[in-house]
């Protein structure tokens, strides 16, 4: 498993050295969007609307919109200063809670946290007090830049850190539309819903439960890899653009040429090595045409 942080977990005067993993994966299959004529992967360039050019790495910087089509510029240096004041390696619990206490809608994402080097007692230690008190820890943590509240708690034999919104990250339920003050439900209607309920009640059992679409998905995909059903991209599909331009310089060169004077076309001399011998000389002069050469030897 890979490990994507490094740091310590602390409450009191208690440090830990541990490790952060992600407890989960996303197994959402990826399509790749082609070319419907050629199969080739659509490349996506980024291009400034303005100066209708694209526009490289090093031309890009970061912005804020403040007012609709208004920016202040954010440079890298500022960013990384701002980084660096705020990156504490630390998951520092501030506070115990009940469990119950949060709602699910706070949570955010799961990871899994192992000990550091020489961190494996004190990482039992804090594992046990958590299982025996029956409370969670509220801790705050940066990762990738930004602070992030968090829940510590413990997941079958495992500190588990579980990423929370911030409040004002949660949207207002008074914004939903629609959403009825007081109903009047019938005694009947309302024992027959509970019933229902009550039927099918049963203990929650994660590995019941599937994601029929990905499965089919991956499926089809299978069958038709197996039935050789795949594509190649066809070959020199993409430098089509620069054929055009080619051709167009060339065009462009002959209607440059048709426009000079006939008179000031120079024809072009052919050129022949000289060859000298022992006993004779070999001179070559060539005709104003360079169809024709004459050679004339000369004694020694």
């Amino acid at each position: 498993m890979h490990t994507m942080w490094k740091g310590s977990i602390s409450f009191g005067l208690v440090n830990i050295p541990i490790k952060l993993y992600a407890a989960t994966e996303d197994k959402d299959i990826k399509l790749r969007t082609l070319h419907k004529k050629c199969h080739s992967p659509i490349q996506y360039e980024k291009k400034c609307p303005n100066c209708e050019e694209e526009v490289k790495q090093d031309e890009i910087v970061k912005g804020y919109e403040y007012v609709k089509g208004k920016y202040v510029v954010l440079t890298d240096d500022e960013l990384q200063e701002l980084k660096e004041e705020h990156e504490d390696k630390t998951v520092e619990i501030i506070d115990f809670v009940k469990m119950e206490d949060i709602d699910p809608i706070y949570f955010s994402r799961s990871y899994f946290i192992g000990p550091g080097e020489n961190g494996a007692k004190a990482y039992g230690l804090l594992r046990e007090a958590l299982k025996q008190s029956g409370k969670i820890g509220v801790a705050e943590i940066t990762i990738r830049s930004k602070q992030q509240l968090a829940m510590v708690r413990v997941y079958e034999n495992c500190i588990v850190m579980e990423t929370v919104h911030y409040p004002d990250e949660v949207r207002n339920v008074k914004e939903v539309p629609s959403v009825p003050e007081q109903v009047e439900v019938g005694s009947k209607e309302l024992e027959t819903a509970i019933m229902l309920i009550e039927q099918l009640t049963t203990t929650f059992d994660p590995e019941k439960y599937k994601d029929d679409y990905r499965l089919a998905l991956q499926e089809l995909i299978e069958r038709k890899v197996n039935q050789n059903e795949g594509k190649t991209p066809t070959e020199n599909a993409a430098p089509r653009q620069n054929v055009v331009d080619l051709m167009s310089a060339l065009q462009a060169s002959i209607e440059k040429t048709k426009k000079q004077p006939a008179e000031k076309a120079q024809p072009q001399q052919a050129t022949t090595k000289v060859a000298v011998g022992a006993n004779n000389t070999a001179q070559t002069q060539t005709t104003g045409t360079g169809k024709k050469t004459k050679t004339v030897r000369k004694k020694a």
